[in-house]
């Protein structure tokens, strides 16, 4: 099988050593794995990612939020709200995660595509982090590329079965980022914080709506927006066998998910960087085929644009 088109970002930091956690964060080391079995990865085409820097940090979030992530100093209620426990390690694999996205947004504004085997922690605010997420690396990533002069404007599609609340907080009021979400209506965040465009999903939807109301909410995106630069939310768990989600597509039509949303950034002709975001399905082999497909689909909408 042919390398993958395009650039990948991976630290094994990116593992957040999270123990015995419904977060499986050991899956991204489990995905660099099988793309490199698949023959889809090697030293060509990965990206060893650095940690963020702190004023990269600072242009999404509050000094006091990353001084008390990097520095230990985190309240036991922040803790609590993060519903994950706070070591060293996982401080410093968020930094990593979100290095990563950075370079990946870098990587796609030069090749027109990129990848990053981590990141979409979505639900990350500028002052605190929630539902697994302490920094919010595709916000980063996209401010980041916005100081350093690269973009004026962003897109971000979030297909994560959670909507995307940190993002949307993020970029309220910012007409310089469009953020789209689609997500499943009755699931966590109970409290939604509007994007500026949400579609909002009914329980036990399988692939045909799913996908119809997708394809609907990409065209509207496409009419409302003019961005330089699409970062992709491919969260996993819209998956039917998902233990945090409640919708019902399949791996094709997971796949075929994701082949839309990549298709679509090559007929804007816009750069896409891929994050990973959520997945949690009760066997851990089917969360690596799934976000390993993800690459496989934006493989492919890269090569058909190419003919």
């Amino acid at each position: 099988m042919a390398l993958l088109p395009f650039r990948c970002c991976f630290h094994p930091g990116y593992d957040l050593r999270l123990g015995d956690h419904v977060f499986p964060s050991r899956k991204f080391v489990g995905i660099r794995d099988w793309l490199w079995s698949e023959g889809l990865l090697s030293e060509k085409n990965l990206i060893a990612a650095e940690s963020a820097r702190r004023e990269d940090l600072l242009r999404v979030h509050s000094a006091g939020w990353v001084d008390g992530l990097l520095g230990g100093t985190l309240s036991p209620g922040q803790i609590a709200r993060l519903e994950i426990p706070y070591s060293e390690a996982m401080a410093i694999g968020f930094a990593l995660h979100a290095g990563g996205s950075i370079a990946a947004a870098e990587a796609a504004l030069e090749d027109g595509a990129a990848f990053n085997i981590g990141g979409g922690f979505h639900h990350a605010f500028a002052g605190h982090g929630e539902g697994f997420c302490a920094v919010n690396d595709i916000a980063v990533a996209v401010r980041t590329m916005q100081g350093r002069g690269r973009i004026r404007n962003a897109l971000v599609v979030d297909t994560d079965v959670h909507q995307g609340n940190g993002t949307a907080g993020i970029f309220a009021s910012d007409e310089s980022v469009f953020t789209l979400s689609i997500h499943q209506l009755n699931n966590y965040p109970y409290v939604k914080t509007p994007s500026d465009l949400d579609v909002e999903v009914g329980d036990g939807v399988g692939d045909e709506e799913y996908l119809e109301l997708l394809g609907g909410a990409l065209d509207t995106a496409g009419r409302r927006s003019r961005p330089e630069l699409i970062a992709y939310v491919a969260g996993s768990d819209p998956y039917f066998d998902d233990q945090l989600g409640g919708l019902k597509l399949s791996v094709d039509g997971m796949f075929e998910r994701d082949r839309m949303v990549a298709s679509f950034a090559r007929k804007l002709g816009a750069p896409v960087f891929v994050g990973l975001a959520g997945g949690y399905a009760r066997k851990f082999a089917d969360t690596v085929l799934l976000h390993g497909n993800t690459a496989r689909a934006l493989a492919d909408a890269t090569r058909a644009s190419a003919l």
